[in-house]
């Protein structure tokens, strides 16, 4: 699959720069975007559309038999998709001159850290740094295994740790209160953002070491003050894609005010339908552009340390239907939220079947000391912080998030991250 994209992308970047009339150039750019859409379209949605079907044809008087595929998703293909995609568009648009090196072109298409959950690189960026001659740089080293010791620290003591957690609190067959889903909505907003940002990390360290420099993809989001804030923070490369190749060619923000607060909607529904074919990923996407919209049409002037805690919580209930198994679920995390049942000790009892106490005081203090690092990092990122301090400092944090990655990382999981299944 990757390689069917990267032939065709390649040879139509060649044929859209030499066609002599723009008709021509459309149609080739057609070529691009019918095949990696349509292969991500039927292996990714497929039996998504489907399945909707049938429940609408249900409503008619007559039967028609419908067939679902026992489908295999290619790994990695929502990634290469969109990052060959904007390759052609970018070469149709008269932004960047098409390779004519085969070989080159597939590494980028391919690169190894970044292929199976992003980064999404443009070819802008990194086709070119393929060119360079390739030299041992011990800067460059240090700064990637910073970038991968605080990655794998993210993902393996606490995402992986939380999980343990989420998977108690949002498991379908068990209902709990208010309070519980409350609380896992919380616990999972920090684990996907430390999973999905730690294996960004290691992947952004990787390439480093290797003299390649990745687009940085997360910036603390939930330090934000508005969810056009945390957008320009969280998975900044999906973010700016769709931005640069939906919103602006639906008219981005210079039509009427009508039409702007459309094209903000069907962005984000698109942006939450690429994460998964579920009707729960549509009201996730959906729930973050009405929140656009109504930060666009009903501007505040809240400051932003009243503003941060608020937008951290929505967040967090707005990942219920990104984490619930189908809408069934979803519906019984929402009835449950608004139960108005609110003890602890339900969450108590959870929390003591997984930890034992030691372990979860000496979590919590991990925690506690991983948001206040966060916070102090801002929109930076873990390399430019640390480098900045004295060198006791330095080697007091290598040591300090070694020595954590060896006696609370959570290994008895399978490795798995959350955004490999997209």
């Amino acid at each position: 699959m990757i390689f069917i994209s990267s032939l065709v992308d390649y040879i139509v970047g060649l044929k859209i720069i030499s066609a002599p009339t723009i008709l021509k150039k459309k149609l080739y750019l057609l070529v691009s975007i019918i095949t990696n859409i349509g292969m991500l379209g039927f292996f990714k949605y497929f039996n998504f559309f489907i399945e909707s079907l049938q429940q609408i044809l249900v409503f008619l008087p007559f039967e028609i038999q419908t067939t679902t595929l026992r489908i295999v998703l290619p790994v990695g293909i929502s990634f290469y998709s969109f990052q060959t995609l904007s390759y052609t568009i970018d070469v149709y648009r008269n932004r960047l001159q098409p390779t004519k090196d085969f070989v080159k072109f597939c590494a980028f298409v391919s690169f190894f850290p970044q292929l199976v959950a992003g980064p999404i690189e443009r070819a802008s960026n990194l086709l070119d740094q393929f060119n360079d001659k390739k030299v041992f740089d011990y800067s460059k080293q240090v700064i990637g295994l910073r970038h991968i010791l605080y990655g794998l620290f993210k993902k393996v003591v606490i995402a992986d740790n939380l999980g343990l957690l989420a998977e108690k609190i949002f498991d379908p067959g068990v209902s709990h209160n208010g309070f519980t889903v409350l609380a896992g909505s919380m616990i999972f907003g920090l684990q996907i953002y430390c999973d999905f940002s730690g294996y960004s990390d290691m992947a952004i360290g990787l390439a480093k070491m290797l003299n390649f420099d990745l687009m940085k993809n997360f910036a603390t989001p939930y330090f934000s003050g508005s969810f056009t804030d945390f957008w320009r923070r969280w998975h900044i490369s999906l973010s700016t894609w769709f931005r640069d190749y939906v919103y602006i060619p639906l008219g981005g923000n210079k039509r009427s005010p009508t039409r702007v607060n459309f094209n903000i909607l069907v962005t984000f529904l698109l942006s939450g339908l690429w994460h998964g074919a579920k009707i729960t990923f549509l009201i996730w996407g959906a729930l973050h552009g009405l929140m656009l919209l109504i930060e666009k049409n009903f501007p505040s002037r809240i400051s932003k340390m009243v503003a941060a805690p608020f937008v951290f919580l929505l967040t967090s209930l707005f990942w219920l239907p990104f984490r619930a198994e189908g809408f069934t679920h979803l519906k019984s995390l929402v009835s449950s939220l608004l139960s108005m049942q609110y003890s602890v000790n339900e969450l108590h009892t959870i929390i003591a079947s997984i930890f034992s106490t030691p372990k979860f005081v000496a979590l919590a203090i991990i925690l506690s000391l991983f948001i206040l690092v966060e916070k102090m990092i801002s929109i930076t990122d873990f390399n430019d912080w640390v480098k900045s301090k004295s060198k006791p400092v330095r080697y007091l944090t290598y040591y300090s998030l070694f020595l954590s990655i060896l006696l609370l990382a959570n290994i008895n999981i399978k490795p798995f991250f959350i955004y490999f299944q997209f």
